[in-house]
């Protein structure tokens, strides 16, 4: 039994902060990290996606090693991105491949407990998510980056918003996006009014709407309550993968308790924070970690 399927092609990235530089390229992916922190935090989680020859058997094994069950198909190739960080945290994204659309739904989705739809570059359209929708009464959480990507002129990724979003994001039950998708779908910077641009996009037809907003926390709302959540101080070395592994534990919690949206946000920022402690896959999330750490959010005044 799968607690938790998630729908996203895996890439193969290779990632360059200040501080940081992986040797070659690393196993992520907004579905992929969720899936390795739901894993770590006992949920049964399935993965959902595409994977070149190129990178097949390592993706394989690597999904073996980390306890998921893979619903592969093939792939020309395996997607992937060189992300290079400044010292603002802010980051390009230049790719190094592009695997096709996911075209098959498992038929593990109709007992799932929650369903995550996490893509990198256009690989979950519009008809994959009614199809997923109409298969299961279980929530939908979304994390929109990969829809909101195009190749810009320069042949890098920019930002943009697809006229199906507006048919998308009724589906959901959980749309959670970072500042700049946030922005992209809103038209509200969240730095500057986080509790409109939360209101704004819960207004697109979601019924949880979450906003993060790295070191300055996050903001829930589900259209009676704006909750601020706390972010947890930490040394961030690698920023990528914050907002799905936040996804993750904020699910994670969800599941548990659906009423207590506060501490799910408390859960998600405590397991974020041991993510972008480290870099690439291993992070050494736990269960007893995340508690400790959420249960000092939730103490703080």
């Amino acid at each position: 039994m799968v607690d938790v399927i998630a729908f996203g092609n895996p890439v193969y990235d290779e990632i360059i902060t200040p501080v940081v530089r992986t040797e070659g390229r690393v196993l992520s992916g907004c579905s992929t990290n969720a899936c390795l922190a739901l894993s770590r935090l006992g949920r049964a989680t399935a993965l959902v996606g595409r994977v070149g020859p190129d990178y097949l058997d390592r993706f394989q094994s690597d999904l073996v090693r980390y306890g998921i069950a893979p619903f592969v198909k093939l792939a020309s190739q395996t997607g992937g991105f060189k992300l290079v960080y400044d010292h603002r945290g802010d980051r390009t994204l230049d790719v190094l491949g592009v695997a096709e659309p996911i075209t098959a739904v498992p038929a593990a989705v109709a007992t799932a407990q929650a369903v995550i739809v996490g893509p990198i570059l256009q690989e979950t359209p519009l008809a994959l998510i009614q199809v997923i929708r109409s298969q299961t009464d279980a929530p939908i959480v979304l994390d929109p980056q990969g829809l909101l990507r195009r190749f810009g002129a320069d042949g890098r990724i920019e930002h943009f918003l697809p006229d199906e979003f507006a048919a998308i994001a009724p589906l959901c039950h959980v749309i959670k996006a970072n500042e700049v998708e946030t922005k992209v779908i809103t038209g509200i910077d969240p730095r500057i009014d986080p509790v409109l641009a939360a209101r704004r996009l819960h207004e697109t037809g979601c019924a949880i709407a979450i906003v993060t907003i790295a070191e300055a926390g996050s903001q829930i709302d589900d259209g009676e309550r704006s909750i601020a959540i706390p972010a947890y101080a930490t040394d961030a070395r690698d920023p990528t993968g914050a907002g799905d592994t936040y996804m993750a534990g904020f699910l994670h919690a969800y599941l548990t308790d659906p009423c207590d949206l506060f501490r799910a946000g408390c859960t998600g920022a405590a397991t974020a924070s041991i993510w972008i402690e480290h870099t690439g896959p291993d992070a050494p999330i736990t269960l007893v970690e995340v508690e400790r750490r959420t249960s000092v959010l939730l103490s703080q005044p």
